[in-house]
């Protein structure tokens, strides 16, 4: 006997009820993207290495999927979709000068050193705003994220915003070089403020600049924190990014979601090109953040077009996951009727099949086997999501079992007699 195949460590196979509940999330949350007035856009799985290069500022280039064509070009699977949304949209709007609102659904793919069972391959909804730098477009993105997490069911939800001009402005008054500022970038985010601290004073950086980065920690919390954050901006690039933080907060008072946010001013950009503002989507039950995104001012250009604009990315897979750990149903509808037939009923089971078809009612014809009974084909049912059972008895009786109470209910030939 051959050997089974099995995937891949990193992949995985989607089926059965929760490949249905995947795409119904799939779909309620492009019904909000659309609402918003966002438009589909569809980009290749794989590209040219240099879409991903490291100046684009996505992953480093060893996590990337790279592989040749036939010319002997080098191509790499998409790990991120908005370096590719940037190439399209500064290729295809080239000339267009008022803001463009577009989203997208599709697979990344990264290429994880193999720990914590981390998925390799994962399903991305997204929406990207390009053209527009207001206070406005950043207000828009983050109550967008906080509709879709609404529209899924999930209520337990908060969104970390910070500001990387102001995170930069820290920097700058500092005057790290490229590794310290990595270096200082890793603490950071491991919220070892007291290493960061520590690291700084040996290598000689100015006691003002210790205590802001050492701050940072206690830099979490409501628009309080706006307040503090100006007593330790450096300089007025530091001022001016909280002033908008202010500004925005005042803007997602309007569409009523402020009670979601949290301010974060020690949060650093997962990718390079971001610029300006920055959030993650955290939810109880899940580690890692289930939608990422921010401003990215200056990606658009390395494709050929200078065009501010601002996104964010939602992980499919770790949001199923928060909700199935949340106990957050996905209500996904018993849509199938199966039509089961017995010998020599083929021409009714196919022109009941027709009639439910053309009144848009999935329908699965099986012919019943012999040696099985009726309740093999009862749990097949429940098994696989159908609503219905309706069982052609040879003669042309029908029996319909309700597969969700059980019920079941007989419908006689009318040329048969009760009591025959």
């Amino acid at each position: 006997m051959e050997k089974l195949l099995h995937t891949p460590e990193g992949v995985r196979d989607i089926y059965n009820v929760e490949c249905g509940k995947k795409f119904t999330l799939e779909s309620r949350i492009k019904k909000t993207l659309h609402l918003y007035g966002y438009h589909d856009i569809q980009t290749p799985t794989f590209e040219y290495f240099d879409v991903f290069r490291k100046e684009i500022g996505t992953i480093p280039s060893k996590d990337l999927y790279k592989f040749f064509d036939k010319e002997g070009n080098t191509l790499a699977l998409r790990p991120d979709i908005t370096p590719s949304v940037a190439r399209a949209a500064a290729t295809l709007f080239g000339e267009e000068e008022l803001p463009i609102r577009l989203c997208y659904t599709g697979n990344t793919f990264i290429n994880h050193s193999s720990y914590q069972g981390r998925l390799r391959e994962v399903t991305q909804i997204g929406a990207e705003m390009i053209g527009d730098d207001s206070v406005e477009a950043d207000a828009e993105m983050i109550a967008l994220v906080i509709e879709t997490m609404q529209a899924v069911g999930l209520k337990e939800f908060q969104l970390n915003l910070g500001s990387l001009e102001f995170f930069q402005s820290l920097i700058e008054d500092a005057a790290l070089d490229e590794d310290a500022t990595e270096r200082v970038i890793e603490l950071i985010n491991n919220r070892n403020f007291y290493g960061v601290e520590e690291y700084l004073d040996s290598i000689m950086v100015k006691r003002s600049s210790r205590e802001a980065f050492a701050s940072l920690g206690e830099m979490v919390g409501g628009v309080e924190v706006l307040k503090r954050a100006k007593n330790i901006a450096p300089n007025s690039a530091g001022i001016m990014a909280v002033k908008r933080l202010e500004r925005l907060y005042n803007v997602l008072r309007l569409y009523g979601v402020e009670k979601y946010i949290t301010f974060d001013l020690g949060m650093t950009g997962t990718y390079g090109y971001y610029t300006g503002i920055i959030f993650r989507g955290y939810t109880y039950g899940i580690g890692d953040a289930v939608v990422r995104g921010g401003r990215y001012d200056n990606l658009l250009e390395k494709f050929g077009k200078n065009s501010p604009s601002i996104g964010f990315a939602i992980v499919i897979d770790e949001l199923m996951k928060a909700m199935a750990r949340q106990r957050t149903r996905i209500v996904y509808t018993r849509k199938n009727h199966i039509i089961l037939y017995d010998e020599g009923m083929t021409k009714d089971a196919v022109a009941l099949a027709r009639d439910f078809r053309s009144k848009a009612k999935n329908t699965e014809l099986i012919k019943k086997d012999k040696e099985r009974l009726l309740e093999d084909y009862v749990h097949y049912g429940k098994e696989y999501y159908a609503g219905t059972l309706i069982y052609i008895k040879k003669g042309g009786d029908i029996l319909m079992v309700n597969l969700v109470t059980g019920e079941q209910k007989e419908i006689y030939k009318p040329s048969k007699k009760m009591g025959d």
